[in-house]
């Protein structure tokens, strides 16, 4: 008699019987006609038959009493993906045989006529509950979580270090059973374990720390099923969108991105998270910003900001970085080797290898890598000298932000400045000389010495009378010792080409440095020709 009741129990399954465990019953598993939810029976009442059933189930364990769905997934892939998850086996192939949308609910291996379900409810309605067949938007399955995968992904913890509520199947394979344990509810989602400030999330996964309290909470800026993003499950279709989500002036202490990228010229960001080419040509805002390690704090040149957090770079020598220690190895990700935007000006030396024009091996450079060649620069402002260092974003940032005096976000977000500068740097011939027109050069370099010849015998004359911008005769950035010489281009001398021509009288178009102060100048510009031209105190 005994034996008749645990057998009663174990296949009828109901309401009644399941009660004291408080967890399928009043979960929305319970598909029975006492079911909580909104899907379930018209009249059945049993609640494990859904799933499972002592006789007549299939072979697959444990009792399982539904068909197995067909390997037609297409699966979870990014190109930060070490693990290799092919299609679903085990527990999860269970789960996606309600959960895929392509078995009806109420057809089990024990019935040869599917339970009824109320509405006409046949399979899986659209929901929170619909996976679908197309899984590469939600968090990978069935793949090997061994050592081996956790020593080539470093920011993945050993096997031996997750928590005794995360499970591997007998095969080491993550399933969908290490996250939810479909028979209790108790933490919502099905969930193994409590999920609050993300602990289930880094019990697997350790990103590092971050002084932003909003960033340590996972959920900000993932979702683990039916992600918009597809790769890296974000919860937005692009970085650019889930970040500016809090970066757009709604979030109070964060800071208004947005307003910066409606700015004239920006840091276009809003590609692809994987795009088709590998190689195809775009930045995001998780190339200059790992926003897992972001920091706070200040920072002073070269060393990198802490807003950056721990960002790969390319060194000065060309290495690359798993972590940039200085801000222009980040710069030189993309602006080194490789770079693929052309120079903003035509020039008589043409270089767009940042890396090679401030190198400290340049004939002539702003002191970006390292400080300056030239010992003599008479125009310097007070806080700046001939041993100092800078900044990229010194002379490129927002033209709105706090560091030009206004009250929006630092950085290389946008500007109304081109190409991204911090203030106005007049580059067309015939501007008219003023403190606003070459702000940017007068923000480090004294208007009153420069116009006072102390450093070259005619610069008024050259952008008073003559108005000639500064970059008629000046490349900001510098010139690579592979192309120029030390007699030609020192001072950061590199003609325009759309503005300086060869003289007419030699043909040449040449700066030869003759001295302490002293140069030639071989030209013509504005129609005037210097064959050569001296210059001397």
């Amino acid at each position: 008699m005994k034996l008749a009741t645990v057998v009663c129990l174990l296949s009828a399954c109901s309401a009644s019987g399941w009660a004291q465990f408080q967890s399928v019953v009043d979960s929305p598993h319970n598909l029975s006609t006492s079911g909580p939810g909104v899907i379930r029976a018209t009249t059945e009442e049993q609640v494990c038959i859904f799933c499972h059933a002592t006789h007549n189930s299939s072979p697959v364990r444990p009792l399982w009493n539904r068909a197995m769905p067909v390997d037609a997934y297409s699966v979870y892939t990014s190109r930060a993906l070490d693990a290799q998850p092919g299609q679903p086996t085990g527990s999860s192939k269970m789960c996606l045989s309600c959960h895929d949308g392509t078995i009806a609910l109420g057809a089990v291996v024990s019935r040869t006529v599917p339970i009824s379900m109320m509405g006409g409810v046949t399979t899986m309605p659209p929901g929170p509950g619909l996976i679908g067949t197309d899984l590469r938007d939600d968090h990978p399955i069935s793949f090997r979580y061994d050592s081996a995968l956790a020593t080539q992904d470093s920011k993945l913890r050993l096997p031996s270090q997750l928590p005794p509520e995360l499970h591997l199947d007998a095969n080491s394979e993550l399933q969908c059973t290490t996250c939810h344990d479909a028979h209790n509810n108790a933490r919502g989602n099905f969930l193994v374990m409590n999920n609050t400030n993300s602990q289930m999330c880094t019990s697997c996964h350790q990103m590092g720390t971050t002084a932003v309290s909003a960033h340590e909470d996972c959920a900000s800026c993932h979702q683990p099923h039916s992600a918009p993003s597809g790769p890296y499950l974000l919860r937005a279709a692009t970085v650019a969108q889930t970040c500016l989500a809090c970066h757009d002036g709604s979030v109070p202490g964060a800071p208004d991105i947005e307003s910066s990228l409606s700015s004239a010229y920006i840091h276009e960001t809003y590609s692809q998270v994987d795009p088709d080419e590998p190689y195809q040509a775009h930045v995001s805002c998780a190339d200059c910003h790992e926003p897992h390690t972001i920091g706070s704090g200040s920072s002073s040149a070269p060393l990198i900001h802490p807003s950056f957090g721990e960002v790969p770079g390319v060194s000065a020598s060309g290495a690359l970085l798993n972590a940039a220690s200085y801000e222009y190895e980040v710069c030189f990700r993309c602006h080194a080797e490789g770079a693929t935007v052309e120079p903003h000006l035509p020039r008589r030396i043409v270089q767009n290898n940042t890396r090679q024009e401030f190198s400290t091996s340049a004939i002539s450079f702003h002191p970006v890598e390292g400080p300056g060649r030239n010992a003599d620069v008479p125009s310097l402002l007070p806080g700046w000298t001939t041993s100092s260092v800078m900044y990229c974003t010194d002379c490129h940032s927002s033209d709105m932000g706090q560091q030009a005096g206004g009250n929006g976000p630092d950085g290389l977000h946008g500007s109304n400045q081109d190409p991204l500068l911090i203030a106005r740097y007049s580059t067309a011939d015939f501007t008219r000389e003023s403190a606003s027109a070459y702000e940017l050069c007068y923000s480090c370099h004294s208007r009153q010495s420069i116009l006072n010849d102390e450093s070259f015998e005619e610069h008024e004359k050259h952008i008073v009378d003559e108005r000639a911008p500064c970059s008629a005769c000046h490349d900001a950035h510098g010139i690579s010792s592979l192309q120029g010489s030390s007699t030609g281009n020192s001072h950061l001398i590199n003609f325009r080409t759309d503005i300086v021509f060869p003289d007419r009288r030699t043909g040449r178009l040449e700066f030869r440095d003759t001295g302490f102060r002293r140069g030639e100048c071989f030209l013509r510009c504005h129609g005037e020709d210097h064959s050569p031209e001296d210059y001397h105190p």
